[in-house]
């Protein structure tokens, strides 16, 4: 592998391929990233699984984009949170946070992500020629939901989004654009933070503010860091879910026309599609505290390590003809939300608003088709992320 090149591949076609050749080389690699840092990228599926619960697999904030450059008070606002948190720390946090973030609260979204779809849809109906799926459905229907769901203004949604995403591509920022963008979006949620206290709403982050158990509540920095996490994985993952999803759909005829002929495949559908394009590549570094055996591959005590989602769900020794989309398929392990102690608390949430996009867009549109079928959207360079700037679509 050379210098992580399946993360600077703007082509999606071949980054998949350069994925592909590395779980067929093998399921643990030793290589560098383009950041200069050393890491053990793991891409089988079951390794990847094994790593995800390995105990000696930890959280660390040496691997914090720029480090060097953010001062502690920065990293304190931005890291305090679960994703970066081991045990008993963790524990702690996702008990608090699961008592706030309930599945009632996700599912009672459901009526107004459907009255946001259909609005937007409503709008796109009024443009001619090709339309741009990302901007005017794929971008605003997670934006519109998270900042609902957490109480973020309107006028500051758009503020967010350009924040969130450099946040998101720290590693391919300069350390000024990222720390003024993270500094600021830090800046912005600490005066939500002082608002909700002094008047609370029916919002996720009252309900964080205000969730105790046993005396225990949520400290100043773990209210910023959470809240900067879902702000972040809360919309981002899921746009790059329905315009990948779309895009997806829209290269296999046959399958879309099995979604159009039966819409009640969409939850399998959604599923197939979070395995075929994953809407993260991998999960976030970590590092181990001791000796790791994945496989027959011995990873030593220090170093960074990533599990490659993207390619453990297109594990040949899991999945069968794993480079074929099938909205049908069962037994669909896929580790798009990661897995054990760190699994996304926020995939039910993802999964409902794909399933309320794809059903909606399928039925409001029977002529929906890519505006050049020829052309592959290119998609952001990167470590994390798996999105595309833009998706053009005719929808007459």
């Amino acid at each position: 592998m050379s210098d992580g090149s399946p993360f600077l591949e703007t082509s999606p076609s071949a980054r998949q391929a350069k994925f592909a050749e590395l779980v067929e080389s093998g399921p643990v690699h030793h290589t560098t990233l383009f950041t200069g840092v050393p890491v053990w990228l793991v891409t089988g599926h079951a390794e990847t699984r094994q790593l995800l619960t390995h105990p000696n697999v930890v959280k660390s904030l040496t691997e914090v984009p720029h480090r060097e450059h953010t001062s502690d008070d920065l990293i304190r606002a931005t890291n305090t949170h679960m994703l970066a948190s081991n045990p008993p720390d963790h524990t702690r946090l996702r008990k608090l946070v699961s008592a706030a973030f309930t599945r009632r609260r996700i599912d009672e979204l459901e009526p107004r992500i459907k009255q946001l779809s259909a609005s937007l849809l409503d709008e796109m109906a009024t443009q001619g020629g090709p339309v741009d799926l990302l901007a005017g459905y794929g971008y605003p229907l997670p934006i519109t939901v998270i900042c609902e769901l957490i109480g973020v203004p309107s006028i500051r949604r758009d503020e967010f989004r350009e924040l969130s995403q450099i946040a998101m591509t720290g590693p391919m920022r300069t350390v000024e654009v990222y720390l003024a963008a993270v500094t600021k979006l830090i800046e912005l949620i600490r005066t939500m933070i002082e608002v909700k206290r002094a008047t609370p709403a029916d919002d996720l982050l009252s309900a964080l503010i205000a969730v105790r158990d046993d005396g225990d509540k949520l400290t100043d920095d773990e209210l910023t860091s959470m809240i900067y996490l879902l702000l972040i994985a809360g919309h981002e993952t899921t746009v790059n879910l329905i315009v990948n999803g779309v895009y997806t759909l829209l290269k296999h005829p046959e399958q879309l026309a099995a979604l159009r002929a039966d819409p009640s495949l969409v939850a399998s559908a959604v599923e197939e599609l979070l395995r075929y394009d994953s809407p993260v590549m991998v999960s976030i570094p970590a590092v181990t505290n001791g000796p790791v055996e994945i496989g027959d591959v011995t990873i030593p005590p220090g170093s960074v390590v990533l599990a490659a989602l993207a390619s453990a769900n297109r594990d040949p020794h899991r999945f069968a003809a794993p480079d074929t989309m099938d909205i049908t398929r069962p037994d669909n392990s896929h580790v798009t939300f990661g897995h054990g102690i760190h699994h996304c608390l926020g995939a039910p949430l993802a999964r409902l608003e794909a399933r309320i996009a794809f059903t909606d867009l399928l039925d409001r549109f029977p002529s929906l088709r890519l505006a050049d079928p020829a052309e592959e959207p290119a998609r952001y360079p990167g470590l994390l992320l798996n999105g595309m700037a833009r998706l053009d679509v005719l929808i007459d």
